[in-house]
């Protein structure tokens, strides 16, 4: 029989099922391992739980070897060599030398002897848990680095301890290697050394500009006390300077006083937030100005110490060197500045005005200041710039500060907009040298929606109907508001911005009172812009830089570039109606520099500063005297500086100009300008109909055939001027700068019209008189001011 089963025969009933059932799955065989389903879709693409364990594993241990490795190999080096540090050296265009700043300036003290408020501001300001963190803060360099990887500026993740291994031991570059070095000796320090000890080290080598390293020589520096004397708010602002020592120095850049107040604030409040504080003596707490005297080193006496400022000014802005970097030392910069026209600057100033004071005799002169600058117009090359008296008496270089109103040397830009955008008035005239407007004094601002405006012309000069040129000439405000608004004050800023004036130049608002120059431009500003103009209408960014070495190896220094900022016709026309200023207007003293000029005068508000700006074709140049209070360093009226009533643009400023420029230009080719006037520029443009309020000068008939006044001769550049053009030092029948004269005019004479020391009248240059404005201010150069301190429709300005 055999062993294999037997077929079985099926039972009664039973039947085939339609479809075979699928064995359940029973328990798995023993001894087999059940296999793993297999990973499907995405899942495939995705690291397991052990990958990941593993990975992090292996990276520990890598990490923990890399920082056993450097921890065992980066040793704490000696103090590197800061001490004797190189020294920057500064060259005139021709390679004789201006100043070298090597020379360090500090003197270590100990913890005890720096006061517990500066020690506490410097803690607030740089690193609140030094005490009780630990050397290095990694989250803090993360974010630095991922900060700086989007573009948000360089960040700094440094503890103090941190940064002083960087001040004390290694240098400044900022490379990957640098940085672990820092890393693993801040860690070895903190090990080594006491909390008291590094914050010691750190306050006694962090630089707080003015040449001053460590806090007692910045204590001498900006307050002249020691260390141990220091109080909150002096503390907080030395604390604040350790994060841009040149950006918030308030004495060197006026300009940045809310900034560096900012970072005041920022420091004050993190003490109180620490306790180091109280509330209530931080209430109230005003901000300590530091002085201004600089006196840290005699080498930057007399002018080195501004141009050196200015320079580095310069290479830090346009990225040429980094400022910790430039501390360093070792560099060689060759400047665009020219030895002989800097000297010429500074006897101009010397003879024209500081001779003149007598600050013994009277207090006003004390408060006098000059700053100037002088351009290239082809090239853009700085060749001289006077900063002030003498840097270590001075610091603040009046040169590029940006705090006086600039006047009415505004008001060219305001008449190039016109031409450029190719302007009408109210009723549909074309705005050229020669159109007819209304001088009327306060006659109100038409088309403007803004509010109500009405500004006053030097002391209160009517004139009626005015050409666009006599109004140049006499610096009427009434005709140049007008002109703003017909040109939109919006376009007037854009041209002011185009010829080369900085977008944040403080208080350029587009505004009808724009025209009367209430922006706070520098005198450099105003050069380049004035440059352009004197280019027929190109420009490129003034330079004072010419090349730069270190250790014999070229910095790469940016190319300028220009561009046709303003046509030639826009520049050209106006440079015609700025030549009649300097001929027959209130800048008659600039003739004495016996070349082609053009230029306008121009007055801050209550006489606190008189300006010229003007050019020859081969030189534009801008002169600023200021008055500032020593001690507040409030800004201060020039009534009465030299003895004389005021000091207005075409007086010490213009003379200054003339001198200047003549010695500047010695022994060069006399160039006439080149010029490509506006088409119709030489044709009058009268309104339809004459205004019933104008009141004509006297002597004075409209001619019906020229719609001109029947006295009027053209002038040589295309102009009209009332009774006829004058050359020298003579004057015009009628007005220089705004009053009325009697007829006849005097070279010298002690009454009428004078263009040099009349004792009455109207001036053009030591005038008796000045606008009274409504705040009880006076104003030359057309300046007004408007009742109450305000412009209407002009926020936050009054008209100079």
């Amino acid at each position: 029989m055999s062993d294999d089963p037997q077929p079985q025969k099926p039972t009664e009933g039973w039947a085939a099922p339609a479809e075979p059932e699928a064995a359940e799955p029973g328990p798995p065989t023993e001894g087999k391992k059940p296999k793993r389903p297999k990973r499907t879709g995405l899942r495939r693409l995705l690291p397991t739980w052990r990958m990941v364990l593993g990975a992090f594993v292996i990276c520990t241990m890598v990490l923990a070897a890399l920082f056993f490795l450097g921890y065992s190999m980066v040793k704490i080096p000696p103090a590197n060599a800061l001490a004797m540090k190189q020294s920057n050296v500064y060259l005139y265009a021709d390679g004789t030398e201006i100043a070298r700043d090597g020379e360090v300036n500090r003197e270590n003290v100990t913890l005890a002897q720096i006061s517990k408020p500066a020690q506490h501001a410097i803690l607030a300001a740089e690193d609140r848990d030094f005490y009780t963190e630990s050397a290095v803060d990694p989250k803090a360099m993360l974010r630095a680095g991922w900060n700086t990887a989007l573009g948000k500026g360089k960040q700094s993740g440094s503890t103090i301890t941190q940064q002083y291994v960087k001040n004390y031991y290694l240098a400044q570059e900022q490379t990957v290697t640098r940085k672990v070095k820092e890393f693993f000796i801040a860690i070895k320090l903190d090990r080594e050394t006491s909390k008291d000890e590094i914050l010691e080290g750190y306050l006694n080598t962090s630089f707080f500009g003015r040449n001053a390293y460590g806090i007692q020589a910045a204590a001498q520096a900006y307050y002249g006390i020691d260390a141990s004397e220091l109080t909150a708010g002096q503390g907080a602002y030395l604390a604040a300077l350790v994060n841009a020592p040149s950006q918030y120095d308030v004495t060197a850049h006026p300009e940045n006083q809310k900034a560096a107040e900012s970072r005041w604030n920022y420091v004050l409040d993190g003490m109180v937030d620490k306790g180091w504080l109280p509330p209530s003596e931080r209430t109230g707490m005003k901000f300590p100005a530091p002085k201004e005297t600089s006196g840290a080193d005699t080498g930057m006496s007399g002018q080195r110490g501004y141009l050196v400022r200015a320079i580095k000014d310069e290479l830090i802005r346009g990225g040429i060197v980094d400022e910790k970097s430039l501390d360093t030392g070792g560099y060689r910069i060759t400047t665009t500045l020219q030895k002989k026209k800097q000297d010429a600057f500074v006897d101009a100033v010397n003879d024209q005005l500081m001779s003149k004071l007598d600050k013994n005799k009277r207090k006003v002169d004390g408060y006098v200041r000059a700053g100037g600058a002088s351009v290239d117009p082809k090239t853009g090359k700085v060749v001289a710039m006077y900063g002030g008296i003498d840097y270590v008496k001075q610091y603040t270089n009046n040169a590029t500060r940006r705090d006086f109103q600039v006047g009415s040397t505004f008001k060219p830009f305001v008449f190039t907009s016109a031409v450029e955008n190719d302007s009408s008035t109210q009723d549909g005239r074309r705005i050229t040298p020669n159109t007819i407007y209304d001088g009327s004094n306060k006659r109100p601002v038409q088309g403007w929606s803004g509010g109500a405006y009405s500004p006053e012309n030097e002391d209160d000069g009517d004139y009626g109907d005015i050409t666009v040129r006599e109004a140049t000439d006499k610096s009427v405000n009434s005709v140049y508001a007008q002109m703003a608004v017909d040109v939109g004050p919006a376009k007037v800023k854009r041209t002011a911005l185009d010829l080369g004036l900085p977008a944040d130049t403080p208080e350029l608002q587009p505004y009808p009172s724009v025209a009367l120059g209430v922006a706070t431009a520098s005198v450099l500003d105003m050069a380049e812009a004035y440059a352009t103009l004197a280019n027929h209408g190109k420009h490129g960014p003034y330079t004072m830089i010419e090349k730069v070495q270190r250790g014999g190896t070229d910095v790469d220094v940016p190319k300028r570039k220009t561009s046709q900022a303003v046509s030639r016709e826009a520049a050209d026309t106006t440079t015609s109606v700025l030549r009649s200023v300097v001929e027959n207007g209130t800048a008659t003293k600039a003739l004495k520099a016996d070349r082609p000029a053009a230029g306008k005068t121009g007055t801050a508000e209550e006489d606190t500063a008189a300006w010229f700006a003007g050019y020859t074709p081969d030189l534009a140049t801008v002169v600023s005297v200021m008055g500032q209070d020593p001690v507040t360093a409030a800004h201060k009226s020039l009534y009465g500086v030299m003895g004389l009533d005021r000091i207005n643009g075409g007086g010490a400023p213009t003379q200054i100009w003339a001198q200047y420029t003549k010695e500047a230009l010695k022994g060069t080719p006399v160039r006439d300008f080149d010029l490509d006037v506006e088409e119709g520029s030489l044709e009058s443009v009268a309104p339809p109909a004459q205004p019933s309020q104008a009141q004509s000068s006297p002597n004075t008939q409209e001619d019906p055939a020229t719609n001109r006044p029947s006295d009027s001769t053209p002038s040589t550049d295309g102009g009209t001027t009332s009774g006829g053009p004058t050359t020298g030092g003579g004057a015009s029948q009628g007005t220089a700068t705004g009053g009325t004269a009697t007829s006849g005019a005097t070279s010298d004479g002690a009454t009428g019209n004078t263009s040099d020391g009349g004792a009455t009248g109207d001036t053009s240059d030591g005038g008796a008189t000045g606008e009274t404005t409504a705040d009880g201010g006076t104003a030359s150069d057309g300046g007004a001011a408007t009742a109450g301190g305000g412009t209407p429709g002009a926020p936050g300005g009054t008209g100079p």
